[in-house]
């Protein structure tokens, strides 16, 4: 450009010959302004070289972030985010419902066997992944990473809450499997209207009381502000001098150079200016987006897979009188023929710096991916490799389908009578709906049946190891710093083995590498290091807890429902 600007304005010149030595002068100023015009372009042009980039300014990008930085102060690091800051789209908090997810509430993750067995080997899982969760907020607060632990986490109790017969047998029998574990003690069950009266009394009152109810309770339920999370940890990393945070920045394109690093461009949606960054090192962790950014990579295992949009809307109070009469994550069941993502849930949240109450979710769907996304997302990112794993699905899910698009012709008071359902005299002028984030839950190519809907999240990586992303939604934010660490050691094996990792690891996560549902011990140390540093209430005491009988014949597995962990 800058040698067409300069060819432009000598042809424009007319010259004589008595201007010859002029001439001369102005070829020769030219000339040089051209040089350095030119020279001055390649400069700029010239990518930007980091270890590591990260693509999304959300909390599992901000985790790995941090995770980088404790066990490689010296790497260099770029995030990139495409809106204004960073968690402000599915780690808002108010974009999602805050749960610790810990599966002390969340029926679906105990699954009953074809025999009639409660399964609670996803609930031990789920549990303790959120044990290294709460290590490493721990050390971050320990370190002056995180400030003011109440800004971010709360001790809330989580409660799982039903009526109805076959309702209370399977609570009952819920309850009773997850004594065998020490990760759930503490745990309490009650048929008693007084006591769960206790417990949520916005729940009872207005409550017909013919209706026999059954709770159970735990104490180590919390309340996360992920966004708060987000937020802090990007402000730590933004005070290291080889970190830099590109705000209103769009990825544009991702290439492969021919040294095997990888060469991602993205635009400044405020200016319009472009950047180019070469990065040893790729994560896409960008929610609903990275599917798209992972396609756009062209690694063969990509193909692989494709995905499937729901979102959730909540109805909202902030009004204190209603909210201060409720401290509790309850969760519901499923109404029949409803699929399991569809569990009701009265929250208490921290937002803001005030308690305000969520209900829902309300499914929603949307061919956007991102809550700021385009509705041409789902449509662009249907290639010739996913197509039919898609098709697959969606006849094989078509009752979800069909759930979603009845979701959507609710009305207000469809969704305010769900509310009375687990808060009777609630009133209508107190409650406001509130559109949530986006989540897009994975589709898989399948040998056998062409296409499955994937449970949870999915590390998708290169083989070697030089992008990842992160595809899926639940149990999500809750496990962002296990979940990481799964990336490490996917894309990094030859640090994760050395023993400086080894122990740097183990002083962030003491119970790292360690089965804590087989050591009540631990647990019993995890639960009190980390309930002081982050201020949670005290810890339950963990007694002899009950062995679950060996089986006589390998237990039957529950029948696969991916739709039960799409927690929103």
């Amino acid at each position: 450009m800058a040698w067409s600007i300069i060819a432009g304005l000598v042809g424009g010149m007319a010259f004589y010959p008595r201007d010859t030595h002029m001439l001369k002068k102005t070829h020769t100023a030219l000339l040089g302004l051209a040089m350095a015009m030119g020279l001055a372009t390649t400069h700029a042009a010239e990518a930007k070289k980091v270890d590591v980039l990260l693509i999304g300014g959300g909390i599992m990008s901000s985790t790995l972030g941090v995770w980088l930085n404790e066990l490689e102060p010296d790497w260099t690091m770029e995030m990139v985010e495409r809106l204004d800051g960073v968690a402000q789209e599915s780690s808002n908090g108010w974009n999602n419902a805050g749960t610790g997810h810990s599966a002390l509430a969340e029926l679906n993750y105990t699954p009953e066997d074809k025999n009639g067995k409660v399964e609670i080997a996803k609930a031990i899982e789920i549990n303790e992944a959120f044990q290294v969760s709460r290590q490493f907020w721990a050390w971050q607060v320990k370190n002056g990473v995180l400030k003011n632990p109440r800004s971010f986490i709360n001790s809330t109790p989580h409660m799982s809450f039903v009526w109805g017969e076959d309702n209370i047998a399977f609570l009952k029998k819920r309850y009773e499997a997850l004594q065998a574990s020490p990760l759930f003690a503490g745990m309490q069950y009650s048929e008693d209207r007084e006591q769960i009266n206790k417990w949520v009394p916005l729940m009872m009152q207005g409550r017909d009381p013919s209706q026999k109810v059954a709770a159970t309770w735990s104490p180590l339920g919390t309340d996360v502000n992920f966004g708060e999370i987000t937020r802090q940890f990007a402000a730590h990393l933004q005070t290291k001098p080889n970190f830099s945070l590109k705000l209103s920045s769009e990825v544009q394109d991702i290439t492969r150079n021919e040294d095997g690093t990888w060469r991602v461009a993205y635009k400044n949606l405020k200016d319009g200016s472009e950047t180019e960054t070469d990065a040893k090192f790729v994560f896409i962790g960008a929610g609903g987006g990275a599917l798209h950014l992972l396609q756009e990579a062209d690694i063969p295992e990509a193909r692989e897979y494709a995905g499937f949009p729901v979102g959730g809307s909540f109805l909202v109070t902030e009004n204190p009188t209603v909210a201060q009469m409720h401290l509790a994550k309850a969760y519901g069941k499923a109404s029949v023929g409803a699929p399991p993502m569809s569990v009701p849930h009265l929250d208490t949240r921290v937002l803001d710096g005030k308690r305000v109450i969520l209900f829902g979710p309300f499914a929603t769907f949307s061919t956007k991916f991102l809550k700021n996304g385009s509705y041409f997302d789902l449509l662009t990112s249907t290639t010739t490799h996913n197509v039919w794993p898609m098709t697959k699905v969606g006849i094989e899910q078509y009752p979800l389908v069909e759930y979603l698009a009845g979701q959507l012709m609710q009305s207000d008071e469809d969704r305010f009578n769900a509310l009375k359902e687990y808060f009777p005299d609630a009133k209508q002028q107190d409650w406001r709906l509130w559109q949530a984030g986006q989540r897009v839950q994975i589709i898989k190519r399948d040998e056998e049946k062409g296409g499955v809907l994937k449970l949870g999240t999915e590390v998708v990586a290169s083989q070697d190891g030089s992008i990842a992303a992160l595809l899926g939604a639940s149990p999500g934010a809750s496990t962002a710093a296990p979940i990481m660490l799964t990336v490490l050691e996917k894309v990094f094996k030859d640090k994760v083995a050395t023993p400086a990792w080894q122990e740097k690891r183990h002083q962030i996560v003491p119970s790292y590498g360690t089965k804590l549902n087989e050591s009540p011990e631990r647990v019993a140390q995890e639960w009190a290091y980390t309930s002081e540093v982050l201020q949670l209430d005290t810890p339950p005491t963990i007694g002899q807890q009950r062995t679950a009988p060996a089986p006589t014949a390998p237990a039957a597995a529950p029948q696969s429902n991916p739709a039960a962990d799409m927690a929103l």
